[in-house]
């Protein structure tokens, strides 16, 4: 499939949404707390997203999905589905992602949280992993390089030790949840197709605090890490702009 480019209206119309996921973001951020589950969460997001006029979950119905919230707790990885028995607990990791669908445009945001104190293995994955998301928005640029982006991830995360999944990785976005082009987050610089204004990605680095692979339970969704470590996954939706990278869901 081709690299659809979006006009600078489109582009401003995936802002709208990233600002009320942003919203959605803030409102969730306090309630990542011991005794909370994620069923709770789940119910917190639907009833804002319901405070949108003309906004839809992305995520609820998405190829069979239950959800508006993937909830991905410890060592699942991504695609983790909220669950009234899933309590949050002191110790706990917890990546809340979430998508917004305003006039036909989409938008998706991911964001891990420390449930109470963090140990400083935990909070080194959390730190590197949001880190590694930044370093990699600075090379959404025009003429650049699409593994120039997940190569940014990776040299930042094995440097501290840290696995990369390579089985789920980000993606092109707009009138689609999934659009081209795969963004993984690993690979050479200078490779990959040059990176054009209009282009609309969606930047998610995926780290384990110990190996890469990862196995998707009977569910048919949650992914967790095979040797039970911790998982982080920070995403934003960027859009590459004559200006530079422009971060649609900050």
């Amino acid at each position: 499939m081709p690299i659809l480019l979006k006009t600078r209206a489109e582009i401003e119309k995936m802002r709208a949404s990233g600002k009320l996921l942003r919203q959605v973001h803030d409102l969730l951020a306090p309630l990542v707390v011991p005794g909370v589950s994620t069923m709770d969460l789940e119910n917190a997001a639907n009833a804002k997203i319901a405070t949108f006029p003309g906004v839809k979950a992305a995520f609820k119905g998405y190829h069979g999905f239950p959800a508006a919230l993937c909830t991905s707790l410890n060592s699942q990885v991504v695609h983790g589905i909220p669950n009234e028995k899933v309590v949050l607990r002191n110790g706990d990791i917890l990546s809340i992602d979430c998508g917004l669908i305003l006039d036909g445009y989409y938008s998706d945001a991911a964001v891990t949280y420390a449930v109470g104190p963090a140990t400083p293995l935990t909070q080194r994955l959390l730190d590197v992993t949001k880190a590694s998301l930044e370093e990699a928005i600075k090379f959404a640029v025009i003429g650049g390089r699409l593994f120039d982006i997940g190569a940014a991830v990776q040299e930042m995360c094995e440097a501290e030790g840290f696995g990369v999944v390579k089985e789920f990785v980000g993606h092109g976005i707009g009138r689609s949840m999934h659009e081209d082009p795969q963004v993984p987050n690993f690979g050479s610089r200078g490779k990959g197709p040059r990176l054009k204004e209009g282009m609309v990605l969606a930047i998610e680095p995926m780290i384990n605090a110990g190996k890469p692979e990862v196995v998707t339970l009977k569910d048919g969704w949650t992914a967790v890490t095979v040797d039970g470590s911790y998982s982080a996954h920070f995403e934003h939706t960027v859009a590459i702009t004559k200006e530079g990278p422009y971060v649609l869901t900050r």
